[in-house]
């Protein structure tokens, strides 16, 4: 339920400060949990100018997980192509990462408010879930059951919730009241930004042009808008870079007729790698810009941000709902602050690469990157993006076992079920944590104890096989899902992995994998170590109807009961 204004409920579990897309994201995983959620953002609506130009497939799949990507795919353009040229306009390298191993395209231009604009419509679907626009922050205290926050706006309000989640962006108001650093640098490069309606090129080729006479970018993003980026030198003031002919000099380079094109906005940017030095105090976190900025030259600014709210999402509902221990948010700062800073790092990386204005650097630099691109392995290492740190959890909400798979995400192939075909992996799955067998009948392998306590947690039981085995009955069980391996993915993966049984957490992070005749122990480890309660809690899917009312064992029916 959104408002454009009006009183805040006085107590809610969540209280979410910024409607960007990450609190937006973040409403949506706690409003299909049923935790009662308020964002309060101190503008009078969403951010209507493009701001964010990349999604990945992470993003992607975790709109997927919310019931939104149908929404959000009619403002993205697909396999974006990449391109570096040097000043020649000859091409250094290109990124076009071939494999969507989780279930969408690695590279995605996407309209960000169009995209935000449906992630706001989602929290449609709950009655539990509110937005209040015009309503800043004022001041919180928090103690040990909970945060008194005052909301300013014509009626100042007090709110009290059980955690709040600063989503409030790079001078994040909640970041400051938890007294947190901001710890890391601003670059002294500044950049004009233009976004541009009727793209005046029109392709769809995107580009980066390490030119050390004016460094620039140029990406096309869905419904006829162009993004232009150019460096402005240190010379050079940010009143002259905002003069529109300084642009029409700049955009000469580009277009035929620049004195044409039509501005939909432009604004100077400097870079920041920052990252907060804590991302949990109490009962108050942070994600999103909030925790960490980083430069765009790999577009990761906004994709980081929504792994922020995967992660941090269920984690909050699983606590708030008593089906998991306090501590379990601690694995938030844990899991997600390596791969954050990992991002910044890269990012602060590619723009030295691309930026430098010495002609001599430049040119060192183009005949280095030649050189390795003759070496078929490091071609294909920039062509596929195999160098994008990759999200893998070396502690945190996740048992090691030996080299077992454990805090990577995993593969999303198309499969068939009884019922349906070629459908995505995590439509079978549901919303929350999900238990996979190669080969076998889950029930069997971990014994009556360790089923009942997953189906206890409204975890999904699924029986993987060929596609030759789909419709064989002798196995079947009233709680387990079967699915039938279409495209070989499924197999492929377990071919090269010697674990047969993965416990999958909500945001499909491998929790823990093993073997089949280890699962009860590893089912025993894993409660342990992400202090899950069997038996509490309530869950409704993506139409926010009641998926499942938690009961004794005995007489439980599970969050999956009926094969599909």
């Amino acid at each position: 339920m959104t408002s454009t204004d009006g009183d805040a409920p006085d107590t809610v579990d969540v209280l979410v400060v910024g409607a960007g897309p990450v609190g937006l994201t973040l409403a949506n995983i706690l409003g299909l949990q049923g935790v009662r959620t308020l964002i309060a953002e101190e503008r009078s609506s969403l951010i209507d100018y493009p701001r964010g130009v990349g999604l990945d497939d992470e993003a992607l799949r975790t709109f997927q997980s919310i019931g939104l990507v149908d929404r959000v795919l009619p403002h993205t353009v697909p396999n974006q192509i990449l391109r570096f040229y040097d000043a020649k306009r000859r091409v250094l390298a290109e990124m076009a990462p071939p494999d969507a191993r989780f279930g969408w395209p690695k590279r995605n231009g996407f309209v960000q408010p169009l995209v935000d604009a449906e992630l706001l419509r989602g929290l449609d679907r709950f009655d539990h879930v509110q937005v209040r626009w015009n309503r800043p922050m004022l001041s919180c205290a928090q103690n040990s059951d909970g945060v008194t926050v005052e909301l300013g706006g014509d009626t100042p309000q007090s709110v009290r919730a059980r955690y709040v989640v600063g989503c409030d962006g790079g001078r994040s108001m909640t970041r400051a009241m938890m007294g947190v650093s901001f710890d890391g640098t601003t670059s002294a490069t500044r950049w004009l930004v233009v976004d541009i309606a009727n793209d005046p090129l029109g392709h769809p080729n995107s580009e980066v042009g390490a030119d050390p006479e004016r460094p620039y970018a140029s990406i096309s993003i869905a419904h006829g808008i162009r993004r232009f980026e150019f460096m402005i030198h240190a010379h050079e003031s940010d009143e002259q870079a905002e003069d529109p002919a300084f642009l029409t000099r700049m955009l000469a380079r580009m277009v035929p007729y620049p004195e044409r094109v039509e501005v939909i906005r432009r604004r100077v940017y400097t870079h920041h790698s920052r990252i907060a030095g804590a991302f949990r105090s109490g009962r108050m976190l942070l994600a999103g810009d909030a925790a960490h900025l980083m430069p765009v030259w790999q577009g990761q600014g906004y994709n980081s941000g929504i792994r922020d709210a995967a992660n941090l999402g269920w984690k909050l509902a699983a606590v708030v709902r008593g089906l998991a221990g306090e501590a379990l948010l601690d694995t938030y700062d844990m899991e997600r602050r390596k791969h954050a800073r990992a991002m910044i790092d890269l990012s602060t990386m590619v723009g030295r690469v691309i930026s430098p204005t010495n002609r001599r650097v430049a040119g060192a630099r183009d005949a280095l990157i030649r050189s390795a691109s003759i070496v078929p392995s490091l071609k294909r290492y920039v062509l596929e993006m195999r160098f994008k740190p990759m999200p893998r959890y070396e502690q945190g909400a996740v048992v090691h076992w030996g080299a077992a798979p454990a805090g990577t995400l995993f593969v999303q192939p198309r499969v068939d079920t009884r019922t349906q075909r070629n459908i995505l992996l995590d439509e079978v799955l549901g919303p929350w944590f999900a238990v996979l067998c190669w080969n076998n009948n889950p029930r069997k392998i971990l014994g009556e104890t360790a089923f009942q306590a997953w189906k206890a947690l409204g975890a999904r039981f699924v029986a993987l096989r060929p596609s030759t085995q789909l419709d064989w009955s002798g196995q079947d069980d009233p709680d387990v899902i079967i699915v039938g391996d279409c495209t070989g993915g499924l197999k492929a993966w377990f071919d090269t992995h010697q674990e047969s049984v993965v416990f999958l957490r909500p945001d499909r992070c491998i929790a823990g994998a093993c073997i089949a005749q280890r699962s009860p122990e590893l089912s025993a480890a894993l409660i342990e170590a992400l202090t899950l309660t069997p038996g509490g809690g309530e869950f409704v899917d993506a139409t926010g109807s009641l998926l499942y009312v938690p009961q004794p064992a005995s007489e439980s029916s599970g969050a999956a009961a009926g094969s599909a």
